[in-house]
């Protein structure tokens, strides 16, 4: 799983995946803390982030293995948006 921010939406034409009501995301990969990895990745929607939100994304196979996923050619999916991080007992980000 790795830590984003919601930079964008991608809006395709053409597409074989149907999921109503939801969307895709430009992701820029971050730290913990926040700071942007000029690291990109697009991932379906299905938590209602918004831009500039920090969320958890899930790669690979696991996207995969929701029950809204499942079968689906997918490689990344937003899990979770992120309201808090606290490292060694430090808030080191926080919505």
């Amino acid at each position: 799983m790795i830590l984003g921010k919601v930079v964008g939406t991608v809006v395709s034409s053409a597409t074989r995946i149907d999921f109503p009501g939801a969307g895709f995301l430009l992701i820029e990969k971050c730290s913990q803390s926040g700071e942007l990895k000029n690291d990109y990745v697009v991932a379906l929607d299905l938590v209602g982030a918004g831009k500039g939100e920090m969320v958890m994304v899930s790669e690979g196979s696991t996207a995969r293995e929701t029950p809204a996923t499942v079968g689906k050619p997918l490689d990344a999916i937003v899990v979770g948006i992120v309201d808090l991080i606290d490292e060694n007992e430090k808030v080191v980000y926080q919505k």
